[in-house]
C-alpha cells in the first residue's frame, strides 16, 4: 500500500490529489485541442468544488491561475486569461517606505503632539482651557499605559516642552483628572484661577 505521504507533494493541497492527477493528465496529452478541452473540464470541476467563491471578482481568472500553478507552468494551451507566471510568484515585493514620524515622546503619539501645538497657538479662553484639560487627561492615560507610576509633574513638564513653553501649568495648583474618573471638574477651575493671576 502506498500512502499519500510517500507520493509527490501537492502544489495546492486545497484541491486534492484527484484534481492534481487530472492536471498532470492534461499536461501529458499530446493533442493541443484535447489538452485545451481537458483544461476547461478541470477548471469547471475546480470551480464546482468552491461554489461559495463564485461571487468573488475574477473567480474564473483565479482558477486559471491555480491551474497554471498546479501544472508547474508546463500546461501548453491558449489560456482565456493572462495567467500568473513563475517570476510573479518568486520575485520579492518592493520595499514599502513607511513614514517615520519624529516624535519627542512616542508614548503620547503624533496626534496628541499636534493637538498640543494647536492648543498652544489658541487665544486664552474657555475653549483653550477645556482643550488643555482634555489633553492633560489624555496624556495621563497614554503615560499610564507605559509606566506603572503616573507622575503628574512629569506630564506637565512634557506639556511645557511639547508646547514650546506656551502652555505652562503650575504643578502645585493644577491637578490632572483621574484617569479612572475623567469627569472631575476640579481641573477646569484650576486653569481659570491660574489665568486670572
Amino acid at each position: 500500500m502506498i500512502y499519500n505521504t510517500q507520493k509527490k507533494k501537492l502544489i495546492m493541497p486545497e484541491y486534492g490529489r484527484n484534481i492534481q492527477n487530472m492536471v498532470d493528465h492534461c499536461v501529458m496529452l499530446e493533442d493541443r485541442e484535447e489538452r485545451k478541452r481537458c483544461a476547461y473540464a478541470v477548471v469547471d470541476i475546480m470551480g464546482s468544488m468552491f461554489p461559495h467563491l463564485r461571487d468573488v471578482n475574477d473567480f474564473k481568472h483565479i482558477l486559471w491561475d491555480h491551474l497554471a500553478i498546479m501544472s508547474d507552468f508546463k500546461l501548453d494551451i491558449d489560456y482565456p486569461y493572462e495567467v500568473v507566471t513563475r517570476e510573479d510568484l518568486t520575485t520579492a515585493p518592493e520595499k514599502l517606505n513607511y513614514s517615520r514620524p519624529t516624535m519627542r515622546f512616542r508614548h503620547y503619539g503624533k496626534l496628541l503632539e499636534r493637538m498640543i501645538a494647536i492648543a498652544a497657538d489658541m487665544e486664552d479662553g474657555e475653549k483653550r482651557d477645556l482643550l488643555i484639560s482634555q489633553l492633560t487627561t489624555q496624556m495621563k492615560k497614554s503615560y499610564s499605559q507605559w509606566n506603572k507610576e503616573v507622575d503628574d509633574e512629569k506630564i506637565l513638564a512634557d506639556l511645557v516642552e511639547l508646547s514650546g513653553g506656551k502652555i505652562q501649568l503650575d504643578y502645585e495648583n493644577y491637578s490632572i483628572a483621574d484617569v479612572k474618573n475623567p469627569a472631575s471638574k476640579r481641573r477646569l477651575k484650576t486653569i481659570k484661577s491660574q489665568r486670572r493671576k
